[in-house]
């Protein structure tokens, strides 16, 4: 009967995470190994899919022009998007931290963009960004400023994009919030005793103990921002003349535009490629800047 009993007990805990497994099995690693099957088919949306091997990546990287346009305009908007949302996020987290009455409320007030849909974003930043009508020319005409026609200029929708997916910083803002509040008292008690100001403490002391939470959100603000489509689709639909035709949206219309689901899936496979690199390059640079005590350890060592 024990012996039955410890059976029974080891196998309780796996019964509980099965649904979960279960889950990942048929809507994760099921669609993952599907799509890369489909990667060497041509394979229509409606009729026999017939296999190519290698002639969707051979056409992806020799005879299709706007492949690289979109990669490239996709790196321009997350070299322009990740730099500014880190800085953005880490500042409200560093507002909300403070110990003033009422906070509470803010913190609510700077999340609460983050639990709406894209579909409402769009609808209301396409209200805001309105050359005609628009909230935020018309706050620059307040200034005496002539806002460009954001959402349908060349130059400028890139940028409309960027500002309007910036909207969303509150998860990016809640994991510095915690990360921030992690940081015993004691050594900002010390750091005043020595007559640290709150410039030189924040650099010396707070950011290097948030780096490790730094580098997850970096590597997670890339990885959404190349994979940005909802709200380009929405906003911009990739114009004014393909300005804003973003790598997301470069696979999707392959897939439902021009019903090459192959094509699309081998599309896909390289920005996971792409993704992988630079997750790996910047998880191999993370020696260097993030603070842990393993890596501090080592370093007096060599020196």
């Amino acid at each position: 009967m024990n012996s039955k009993r410890k059976k029974s007990n080891r196998a309780t805990p796996y019964l509980f995470i099965l649904p979960s497994f279960i889950g990942i099995l048929l809507f994760t690693a099921g669609p993952l190994i599907m799509s890369l099957i489909m990667s060497f088919f041509d394979w229509p949306v409606l009729g026999d899919p017939d296999f190519i091997g290698l002639g969707n990546y051979i056409e992806l990287f020799t005879a299709d022009s706007q492949f690289y346009t979109s990669l490239a305009i996709t790196l321009k908007f997350t070299a322009i998007f990740v730099p500014l949302t880190i800085v953005l996020s880490l500042i409200l987290a560093l507002i909300i931290t403070k110990p003033v009455r009422g906070m509470s409320f803010f913190r609510i007030i700077f999340y609460l963009p983050t639990v709406v849909s894209s579909v409402a974003i769009s609808i209301i930043w396409g209200w805001i960004l309105n050359s005609d009508y628009g909230v935020l020319n018309y706050f620059l005409s307040l200034f005496g400023v002539s806002g460009p026609d954001w959402l349908n200029s060349k130059q400028w929708a890139i940028v409309a994009l960027v500002i309007a997916s910036g909207w969303t910083v509150g998860t990016l803002m809640l994991v510095f919030y915690t990360a921030l509040k992690g940081i015993s008292v004691d050594v900002y008690e010390a750091a005043r005793i020595d007559g640290a100001k709150e410039i030189r403490t924040f650099f010396s002391i707070t950011l290097p103990l948030i780096t490790p939470t730094l580098l997850f959100n970096i590597v997670t603000s890339i990885i959404s921002s190349l994979q940005n489509l909802a709200l380009v689709m929405l906003l911009t639909k990739g114009g004014p003349m393909r300005s804003t035709y973003m790598y997301g949206l470069f696979v999707y219309d392959n897939a439902f535009g021009k019903s090459k689901l192959g094509y699309a899936a081998a599309s896909a496979w390289v920005m996971f490629i792409i993704i992988l690199l630079l997750t790996g390059l910047i998880f191999r640079s993370s020696d260097l800047w993030v603070y842990n005590k393993e890596s501090t350890n080592k370093r007096k060592k060599v020196s």
